[in-house]
């Protein structure tokens, strides 16, 4: 299995398709500004279901409480409610990834 790129990789492949695309050099600095600049606006806006457009989406879950069961013992335990952060991958990101049917 492929390891995942680390940060600093992720910038510097960033910074390359930027400057493919435009023809302006920028830096792996700026590049990883950008990237810090995304994570921080999804943080804030993540409660009002933030968008990165061909990716997927941020969103806030309400999770209604619900019965579970203690696996070692098998005793019935009640899952309090809770709110949860879900990402949803967008079509075009899975037909990319998985290939279209």
């Amino acid at each position: 299995m492929a390891k995942s790129l680390t940060k600093s990789q992720t910038a510097a492949k960033l910074a390359e398709l930027v400057t493919k695309a435009t023809g302006t050099e920028i830096s792996k600095k700026c590049a990883v500004a950008a990237l810090e600049g995304i994570a921080e606006i999804a943080y804030k806006e993540a409660k009002n279901k933030f968008t990165l457009p061909g990716l997927g989406k941020l969103v806030l879950v309400n999770r209604k409480k619900r019965m579970g069961r203690n696996p070692a013992t098998g005793e019935a335990i009640e899952i309090p409610a809770k709110r949860v952060v879900k990402f949803r991958v967008a079509k075009a990101a899975k037909d990319a990834i998985l290939g279209a049917k």
